[in-house]
């Protein structure tokens, strides 16, 4: 959905005042909340997608306790404060 917002210069209108005018109907519009709402905001990931990473976490998470059992590599710690 687009809101267009179009202010037209009068005769003895500076062009200060013009974007002046430009400005408050851009606000009372409601264009930059909207704007910054959705600015960081990401994709959902499909259940396709999902499902891939899942099987993918757990098949690396098998590999890393079977080296472990195995004594082929050894744990690591973890860092959290």
């Amino acid at each position: 959905m687009a809101i267009n917002v179009q202010v037209e210069k009068n005769n003895n209108e500076s062009s200060a005042n013009v974007i002046r005018r430009f400005t408050k109907r851009v606000q009372a519009a409601g264009i930059i909340p909207k704007v910054r709402s959705g600015r960081y905001r990401t994709r959902i990931k499909s259940d396709n997608v999902q499902r891939r990473a899942k099987l993918k976490k757990l098949t690396k998470k098998t590999t890393y306790e079977k080296l472990l059992k195995l004594g082929k590599i050894t744990e690591q710690k973890s860092y959290r404060r």
